[in-house]
């Protein structure tokens, strides 16, 4: 028997950026539907940036305390209360929750759907016995973790991103299959608070989409707290007492190498999560990894369905969610069209060192344009010597003739904040003398920026 159709205005699917889209919905007196499997805020909210950062913070005040040495400052660390760290980020996501779910309890023409849907055509979707529909319909549904096919895998209780976020106790010892940014965090998060660390990489690179020095001199940091593995991949795991052993794989020699942990965390990339909404169904096409493709509008290639976040896999940062939103949102209420402009996003890499970047690599660029290349060091600023940062370093990428800023790179403390100079000149369409025009306080790490963007050299020959 075919259950009668409940009809709304618009259906939002996601409810981690979705809910800008939600709020505006209402705020045009629209009836919507919301429908999210859970948990209530999204990847963000829940198993993404912001339990992540809460875990992290402390690492960093522990690896700061550790490495005060070299400015003459002995201390030591009594006691890391991990059940501490954890329990507080547990009270923080879900005090969030909370706050979202009064907002949908106080909102009258808005329903939410706390589980799993799917399409049955364009128009509708399927949740549980009852089917949804609406003229217009937003996909901001995620992704989830990928998890490789590795023998003996299934069968060890390994943790994820979001899973590894339930643990009460300090594991002994973890295994991390990955090395992107996930594993990079976790990695420093996990040593800093006494736990023995191994990170196995299949490709050369820790955190591959950086810059190779930058790749370089993150795993040679994180070396000097961890195992790190590159050019190794994971072909078996087995169950081994209360923990796990696993087999890496050399992949240019195909030796292997046996590691042991009490805990695996698999942190090996993202999928879709497309096909658990079917949507097939509603002639959505995806791309060949499975994610929804979208124009520049965020329009799919069905005219009332729109996508937007991770559900599109092009820059799965919640920054870039957000941005894309707002735009998602302004095509639909407005006649004049608005594109998505992706050419200065910027990302930041939690680790320690810290990583941030905005714009093109050097290879990329080259790819395109005629470039010139700076570098500073943390030390060549009065700030940075201060800080006895010896290693530390900012990248530019500049068009030749024009001094367009193509893409900048750093590598140090406070990397996420320094780059958002950066950013905003490139979102504004200025180039180095814009930089260059504005005064920077003397003696501040945003010197840094000046000292590369006035230091550009010719690129090296690959």
């Amino acid at each position: 028997m075919t259950s009668k159709v409940k009809s709304y205005d618009v259906i939002v699917i996601g409810s981690g950026s979705g809910d800008t889209i939600v709020d505006s919905a209402l705020n045009q007196g629209l009836t919507v539907a919301w429908m999210d499997r859970g948990p209530l805020g999204g990847t963000c909210l829940n198993v993404g940036c912001i339990p992540s950062k809460i875990l992290i913070f402390p690492a960093d005040r522990v690896m700061e305390i550790r490495e005060a040495g070299k400015l003459g400052i002995e201390a030591t660390i009594n006691q890391i209360d991990f059940g501490a760290i954890i329990a507080r980020m547990r009270r923080i996501v879900s005090s969030s929750q909370d706050e979202i779910r009064d907002g949908i309890n106080a909102a009258e023409t808005l329903d939410y759907y706390e589980k799993e849907a799917h399409f049955t055509n364009s128009h509708t979707l399927q949740v549980d016995d009852q089917v949804i529909g609406a003229d217009h319909i937003f996909v901001a549904s995620g992704a989830r973790p990928l998890i490789p096919s590795i023998r003996g895998l299934e069968g060890i209780g390994y943790v994820t991103n979001e899973s590894v976020l339930d643990l009460r106790e300090r594991p002994g010892s973890i295994l991390i299959i990955g090395g992107g940014y996930i594993a990079a965090e976790f990695g420093h998060f996990f040593a800093a608070m006494g736990t023995e660390v191994t990170i196995v990489q299949r490709n050369q690179h820790l955190v591959p989409d950086e810059e190779p020095e930058i790749s370089e001199l993150l795993k040679r940091k994180m070396a000097e707290r961890m195992d790190i593995q590159t050019h190794t991949e994971v072909v078996e795991v087995d169950a081994d007492g209360p923990g796990a052993s696993v087999i890496g794989q050399d992949v240019r020699t195909g030796e292997e190498r046996a590691f042991n942990a009490e805990r695996v965390m698999v942190a090996a990339g993202r999928r879709s999560n497309a096909d658990l909404l079917q949507v097939e169904n509603a002639g959505i096409k995806t791309d060949e990894r499975g994610y929804i493709e979208v124009n520049e509008y965020l329009e799919t290639n069905v005219d009332h369905i729109r996508a937007l976040g991770d559900a599109t896999g092009k820059h799965m940062f919640k920054h870039v969610a957000n941005r894309e939103a707002a735009i998602a949102w302004h095509n639909f209420a407005h006649d004049h069209k608005t594109s998505m402009d992706y050419s200065a996003v910027p990302h930041a890499v939690f680790s320690h060192p810290q990583i941030a970047a905005v714009g093109l690599t050097e290879d990329e660029a080259k790819e395109e344009f005629d470039i010139l290349v700076g570098q500073a060091s943390y030390a060549d600023v009065a700030k940075g010597e201060a800080m006895m940062e010896s290693e530390a370093f900012a990248k530019a990428v500049v068009e030749r003739g024009t001094g367009q800023i193509l893409g900048f790179h750093i590598i140090g403390p406070y990397a996420p904040i320094l780059i958002q100079a950066v950013v905003n000149v490139m979102a504004s369409g200025g180039d180095i003398q814009s930089v260059g025009r504005a005064m920077h306080i003397h003696p501040a790490m945003p010197e840094l920026i000046v000292s590369a963007l006035y230091n550009l050299r010719e690129p090296a020959v690959s």
